[in-house]
């Protein structure tokens, strides 16, 4: 999900329903609440850990950081020098997760296709604005950026590092990562946690009460989020921080407008490689209990 979330166009949302983890972690942030301040209060700690589904969210929010981390030199890199190969991979990863999660929802019916074309609407919506000019940004705006940008990390097909350029501090996080600013990183994790206790709650609510409009809405935004992904752009895309600046092309179209190799066996490659990568995850978790909350489910 680190990872996930450090490239434009990818959603950590997105990476957690592929791994089939999304429901749980909403359940588990949801669960943040009153209740686990008095048990805290109280002393106890092993209740309170056990409330929070704590095991769970400390190893998740550990590997989260240390992808952003690791991530931080690694995704300019690939979008400088790999742009294709990359996007190919998430492309793979996002059309083979929309395949499974359709399977399991009755998307003939009126509503759920209608909940599958707002999903790609939003999607496609956000992907059309214009992003803001980077400049310095103080403590209080890096907080607000990072509880706006939580909000679309846990949305599949929302990227999370899309609404960092929007807000025009995507390139002042990747430099505070780089360069290990902890007080900037702090403000913004503040933030982000600040948007992760407000927006679980609403989600969860959604997800129990609508389970499976919910899923319609996320195959239709996963499926919004997928142009931005295409891996052939036209000319000059390559220097650019968001891929939608530019309009995608057909790979012969981009070598005639580029002199660039399409290398499409590359992307083949990965493309493939994305899509196997979910048919595996899949695999191993549905061999898994599915974490679900404790609260009286009503499915749609």
């Amino acid at each position: 999900m680190g990872l996930g979330d450090s490239v434009p166009g990818v959603s950590g949302g997105t990476i957690a329903v592929v791994t089939r983890i999304y429901e749980e972690l909403i359940f588990s942030i949801r669960r943040l609440d009153i209740t686990f301040v008095r048990l805290l209060l109280q002393l106890k700690l092993y209740e309170a850990w056990r409330h929070i589904n704590g095991s769970f969210l400390i190893i998740l929010a550990f590997g989260m950081v240390s992808g952003l981390l690791l991530s931080a030199n690694s995704v300019l890199y690939l979008l400088s020098n790999h742009f294709e190969a990359l996007m190919a991979f998430f492309f793979g990863l996002i059309l083979a997760s929309v395949a499974l999660l359709s399977s399991e929802i009755p998307l003939l019916r009126l509503r759920f296709i209608a909940a599958a074309l707002c999903g790609i609407l939003a999607t496609a919506l956000v992907g059309l604005l214009e992003p803001a000019g980077a400049s310095e940004l103080n403590l209080a705006y890096l907080f607000f950026c990072g509880l706006v940008a939580v909000s679309a990390m846990i949305l599949p097909g929302l990227s999370g590092a899309f609404i960092l350029i929007l807000l025009g501090a995507y390139d002042t996080m990747l430099i505070a990562l780089t360069s290990l600013y902890w007080l900037r990183i702090g403000v913004f994790l503040a933030g982000c946690l600040a948007g992760l206790l407000l927006f679980s709650r609403l989600l969860s609510r959604l997800l129990r009460i609508h389970r499976a409009l919910c899923f319609s809405a996320i195959c239709g935004m996963l499926l919004g989020s997928l142009p931005a992904l295409w891996p052939w752009r036209a000319a000059g895309s390559m220097n650019s921080a968001w891929p939608l600046q530019s309009a995608p092309v057909w790979p012969l179209t981009y070598s005639e407008t580029t002199g660039n190799d399409p290398q499409l066996v590359s992307v083949a490659l990965c493309f493939l490689t994305g899509a196997a990568a979910v048919l595996l995850l899949d695999r191993s978790s549905s061999q898994k209990p599915q974490a679900r909350d404790t609260d009286p489910v009503v499915e749609s």
